[in-house]
């Protein structure tokens, strides 16, 4: 069974999408990527050097004939600045697709709802595929879909924290009402937190922390691949109903008495 994610009318077979900061060098961060199986990378237009070339460009380590290029406005702080950051990706050539960040909080990097939709507004309009960052708000979400945004990412928890999915009801809920694919980005630590978010019924997951800090990236990326198949296999094969009392594994009617 062929089971693909379409957004925006491209198609990907992995619904593991990867990022390329923290890693210890760009060698572990091009193997990492192999071994998760990704076919969509994430770079923050703020933070790569769009002058260098050759081995010291961060671009030149990501096979683009295999790996779709997804730059992100990581780093922005008002909706100005995102848009005028993907409008710079666009311009260098790196793609009219942008995964938009608007962060409102120093401290937790948790969104800026507000400045984001009016951002997620004016990129739509200039003709960007637009994947938002925002928080595990229904309401949120649903206001993102309307103003024309390709997906929806909400967090799973703040950036970099590793906590996992706290918020499983949101996300069902999100899940429920999109008409759209929804992401779960941020929050992963580790390969049952992406498993899990894929049972709740995500269409793909997005992480970076999680595999460029783990001890072993390359090895944490594998786990991370094997999470994502499992955790949509299971959602597909759909789980047995949560009961309070204990139900015998082996039916006991029919059994002859002794």
């Amino acid at each position: 069974m062929i089971d693909s994610l379409t957004i925006a009318g491209r198609t990907f077979s992995s619904r593991l999408v990867v990022g390329t900061g923290k890693y210890p060098s760009h060698e572990v961060m091009q193997a990492a990527h192999l071994a998760s199986g990704t076919e969509m990378v994430t770079v923050a237009v703020r933070r790569v050097d769009l002058s260098a070339t050759g081995q010291a460009s961060l671009l030149s380590w990501i096979d683009r004939s295999k790996i779709f290029l997804l730059p992100n406005t990581a780093g922005c702080y008002t909706a100005d600045e995102a848009v005028r950051t993907a409008r710079l990706a666009q311009e260098a050539g790196l793609s009219n697709w942008i995964k938009l960040e608007v962060i409102g909080d120093e401290r937790t990097l948790f969104p800026d709802n507000e400045a984001l939709l009016s951002a997620t507004r004016t990129l739509v309009q200039e003709g960007f595929v637009v994947l938002p960052y925002t928080n595990d708000d229904p309401i949120a979400c649903r206001k993102l879909e309307e103003a024309g945004a390709a997906a929806v990412m909400p967090l799973g928890a703040p950036i970099g924290s590793g906590l996992g999915i706290q918020n499983p009801n949101n996300l069902l809920i999100i899940k429920e009402q999109a008409r759209v694919p929804v992401i779960v980005d941020a929050g992963v630590g580790t390969a049952s937190d992406a498993a899990v978010a894929m049972e709740l019924g995500a269409d793909a997951v997005l992480m970076n922390t999680a595999i460029a800090g783990a001890g072993d990236p390359v090895a944490m990326a594998g786990a991370m691949k094997h999470a994502v198949l499992a955790g949509r296999m299971a959602f597909l094969a759909g789980r047995i109903p949560r009961k309070r009392y204990a139900a015998a594994s082996s039916p006991i009617e029919g059994l002859i008495a002794r």
